[in-house]
């Protein structure tokens, strides 16, 4: 991703309130508009125990704020071929409420060993390509990652339950949006207040899946 010489306003208030990244405001903002979160009561898979798979999770502020969020009820699986910052995490990536695989998404090894932990409430991904500078191209690269969170919702995401990712907007994108729209009942687009004015980057939700989790058959 492109580097930012100079902290902004978000960037030092992520510092501030324990976070490594500015992308937890961006979250934050989108689960007090939208209640990525509020299914838990609904869909649970077991009484108390709320299931998060984060996706592009490196360095660790979504996965901190669910694991602040939901308390000893929750559970979240990380995912990402960069390691985890333990600046401000606490021990909370090496409780018991944590896992991280770190590795590419959509290596079938990764996918194998996420579908064995399933099935999850929310799905979320803030992954995003190594960027070249090319708008075509890094757009194209930001749809294949998008593509493959969407395919993981479709796998291991529970009836009622959320999905939220990142996209590069341009290109092929509205299809994808669109293919968000046939499996929940509520799919948009929204672009958080963190997120930069030179970005092109924005959200796709995905809220109620309609259709019930199937675990996959193992062969």
């Amino acid at each position: 991703m492109k580097k930012y010489e100079k902290p902004d306003y978000w960037s030092i208030k992520a510092k501030k309130e324990g976070y490594p990244a500015r992308s937890v405001y961006k979250l934050q903002e989108m689960d007090e508009k939208f209640g990525l979160f509020s299914c838990a009561s609904t869909v649970a898979e077991k009484p108390g125990l709320f299931k998060v798979l984060d996706l592009g999770a490196a360095p660790g502020s979504w996965s901190l704020y669910a694991l602040r969020q939901g308390g000893k009820g929750i559970f979240i699986l990380g995912v990402d071929p960069a390691p985890l910052s333990q600046n401000y995490d606490r021990g909370l990536f090496g409780g018991v409420r944590y896992g991280f695989l770190q590795g590419d998404m959509t290596a079938r090894e990764i996918q194998e060993a996420v579908l064995a932990q399933g099935p999850f409430h929310l799905v979320m991904s803030d992954a995003a390509p190594g960027t070249t500078g090319n708008p075509g191209i890094d757009t194209l690269r930001s749809l294949v990652l998008a593509e493959a969170a969407l395919e993981y919702a479709d796998r291991i995401l529970l009836k009622g339950g959320n999905f939220v990712v990142k996209v590069f907007q341009g290109g092929d994108t509205p299809r994808l949006l669109q293919g968000i729209r046939e499996r929940f009942k509520t799919g948009r687009s929204f672009k958080p207040t963190a997120c930069r004015k030179t970005s092109f980057e924005t959200y796709y939700l995905g809220l109620d899946k309609k259709q019930p989790f199937s675990r996959p058959d193992h062969q």
